[in-house]
């Protein structure tokens, strides 16, 4: 079910939640957080198709806070708040609101968030594309419990990920590690089974990719090495090599869904290995709202070798 709202307040948006619910006789009850996505109309339906994937595991109330340009002196001194509210099959398991904020109100959009959150639940805020400087400091993610930014959608993301260390608070975590996930428990898994202590390591992928340098970073924490960053044409991360005085350990995809494990005096297996849809990064990230302080380790560890 679906009610348009124009020039609308959010009282009336909250009125009409109700009215929705009634009509298709869901209670709010069950809903466990809620997700404010802070996007454009270009990412809008991706972000929002995403999030409703994501709450067949974890019910919620997405609200999508999209910002409107104005493009006369006019439209931009008059304020004005339209919604789309979807309950039912048209939210997932949850129920959505799409806000589009002109004018001045753009500039206050928590004021608008803020009325709408449900009471006594968990807040994550998302930006699948253009994230704030300080994430924690933006009005909006001010509210937050967990903060989701992504750097595969940055125009410079070694770059931007430097800003992201120096800006980070506990509750910040970004999808370029969300998506690191099987990478890191595979290498957790290949070193328990070869117990062997790791005299050097090398991650190689596609030129300038975040996760693939978060991945370098940790790996250097973790096992107190130098960790080369090799190019290759990817995609995403390729291969990691570590290496042992009785040979290497090798994680290797190339490309598609599945990978070869090599483990000194072992035979190479294979392990499915798969680049994971964005809905199934949100449903991870949406499993624990505490700080991530792993992600805050690989991210601010100094890598001071050159990339290759």
């Amino acid at each position: 079910m679906k009610i348009d709202l124009t020039d609308t307040t959010a009282s009336k948006i909250n009125k009409a939640l109700v009215q929705g619910r009634r009509a298709i006789g869901t209670p709010a009850v069950g809903m466990v957080l809620t997700m404010v996505i802070v996007t454009d109309e270009e990412n809008a339906y991706d972000s929002i198709k995403a999030a409703e994937e994501a709450s067949h595991e974890h019910p919620s109330r997405t609200l999508v806070v999209i910002r409107r340009q104005s493009r006369t002196p006019r439209e931009r001194t008059r304020s004005r708040l339209d919604a789309e509210v979807r309950v039912g099959s048209e939210a997932g398991a949850g129920e959505t609101v799409v806000l589009r904020t002109f004018g001045e109100v753009s500039d206050h959009a928590a004021s608008v968030v803020l009325p709408l959150l449900l009471p006594d639940a968990p807040v994550v805020v998302w930006w699948p594309a253009d994230a704030p400087e300080v994430p924690a400091k933006d009005p909006l993610g001010a509210l937050a419990q967990r903060r989701i930014t992504d750097l595969y959608a940055v125009e410079r993301p070694l770059e931007a990920l430097d800003a992201r260390a120096r800006a980070y608070m506990p509750g910040d975590t970004d999808l370029a590690w969300t998506r690191l996930t099987p990478w890191r428990s595979m290498l957790a898994a290949a070193l328990d089974q070869a117990r062997v202590p790791v005299i050097s390591a090398a991650v190689e992928s596609e030129a300038e990719n975040p996760a693939a340098e978060l991945l370098a970073r940790w790996l250097g924490v973790r096992l107190k090495v130098k960790v080369d960053r090799v190019v290759t044409a990817g995609p995403v991360v390729t291969a990691v090599r570590l290496g042992t005085a009785g040979g290497e350990i090798v994680i290797d995809r190339p490309e598609g869904p599945l990978a070869t494990l090599t483990l000194p005096g072992q035979p190479p297996r294979t392990l499915a290995l798969k680049v994971r849809a964005t809905s199934e990064l949100i449903a991870e990230e949406l499993r624990r709202l505490d700080a991530d302080e792993m992600y805050a380790i690989a991210l601010r560890a100094k890598d001071t070798e050159e990339h290759s």
